[in-house]
């Protein structure tokens, strides 16, 4: 630990004086100051430890040259404060020597789907939309909706949400997977709870330099929006369908009514759906990712159940389970999330010390 620590001590030194040069391109401009906020916390860190490392020893010659009873037991009191402090900063240290993800400050791209459990389904899916917009909100992050399709009595079928916002995908990421909720649905007469479910997909949002997309790779197709029940809304040809032709993945998008911008968001949607692609083809190559309990998109893991009769959600990869059932979806996900960061970051931890013996 203390030889990686001091070659990000050298890094960061490094790091400054070139931004201290100025740098006129933006991508290396760019790319240091990613590198420079990952480097001064820890740096920050080692300088805490420092300073308790001083005040520890001299609190330890205090109490060897102490000969009164008082001053000795004030004086021990202070070496196991200290000791204890320094331990933790240690283990801070550990946390944050381990590799950052390089996506986690990206936006993302949100889509939630409804699954089984049909208009109950679609239902649930509304409700997941609203609970990440309060969250967006309570973070201060920005959100917009880029499509949607409506479920027949509420709710929507499929919803696409765009995130803008520091460390965004860094904390969505962990809600990528199946959520099931059971509950009585509305329309049940009997009082019978029914279980339902709605899928969730986190695409890091991806920038033009991270994956280039040729035009000749596209192919796009207008057609005349259409809203609930399939009728036409408009007689322009403002929706639009991109096809990458490569992989097959489409993306289809008439929430505007220009089209223009409705290719720049389907444009965007689909290169975060290949940047999606190439990452989950190197967490395939990566054993240690691969046993990760992180979902990244695939909606095909159950990570999460809403129990409304209970007031509970559980989340299933870590067994964590709250009685705050209506809190959550009004976006209070803070405690959930920073429950599966710190699982992820001590699995890691547990990982890297395993290797490292």
């Amino acid at each position: 630990m203390w030889e990686r620590l001091n070659q990000v001590v050298e890094r960061f030194q490094e790091v400054e004086k070139l931004l201290g040069q100025g740098i006129e391109d933006a991508v290396q401009l760019r790319e240091l100051g990613r590198e420079h906020k990952y480097l001064a916390p820890i740096v920050k860190l080692y300088e805490r430890w420092q300073r308790l490392q001083e005040a520890l020893h001299h609190a330890k010659a205090e109490l060897e040259n102490t000969r009164d009873p008082e001053w000795r037991e004030l004086a021990a009191e202070e070496v196991e404060r200290l000791t204890h402090e320094k331990q933790q900063v240690e283990e801070d240290i550990k946390v944050a020597l381990l590799p950052p993800d390089p996506d986690d400050d990206k936006n993302v791209i949100v889509e939630i789907r409804a699954g089984t459990g049909g208009d109950e389904a679609a239902l649930f899916a509304g409700d997941l939309a609203r609970m990440y917009q309060r969250y967006c909100e309570k973070r201060g992050w920005k959100w917009e909706i880029s499509d949607f399709t409506e479920g027949n009595v509420g709710g929507y079928k499929e919803i696409i949400l765009q995130v803008r916002g520091e460390g965004a995908y860094g904390w969505l990421k962990y809600e990528g997977g199946v959520h099931r909720v059971q509950r009585i649905p509305q329309t049940e007469s009997q009082g019978r709870i029914h279980t339902s479910a709605a899928s969730v997909a986190v695409l890091p949002e991806p920038e033009e330099i991270d994956i280039e997309i040729k035009e000749s790779d596209i192919r796009k197709d207008t057609y005349c929006s259409s809203g609930h029940g399939g009728q036409s809304v408009n007689t322009t040809y403002s929706a639009v369908r991109l096809v990458h032709i490569p992989t097959g993945i489409t993306v289809a998008i008439q929430n505007e009514r220009s089209q223009i911008k409705n290719y720049e968001t389907a444009l965007r949607i689909l290169r975060a759906r290949l940047y999606e692609l190439e990452l989950q083809k190197r967490r395939a190559a990566e054993e240690n990712l691969r046993r990760s309990f992180i979902s990244t998109g695939d909606r095909s893991a159950k990570i999460r159940t809403y129990n409304f009769p209970q007031n509970r959600v559980t989340d299933h990869r870590i067994g964590l389970t709250l009685y705050n059932l209506d809190q959550v979806l009004d976006g209070e996900l803070s405690e959930l999330l920073e429950a599966l960061r710190l699982a992820d970051r001590t699995r890691q931890l547990a990982q890297m010390e395993s290797q490292a013996g």
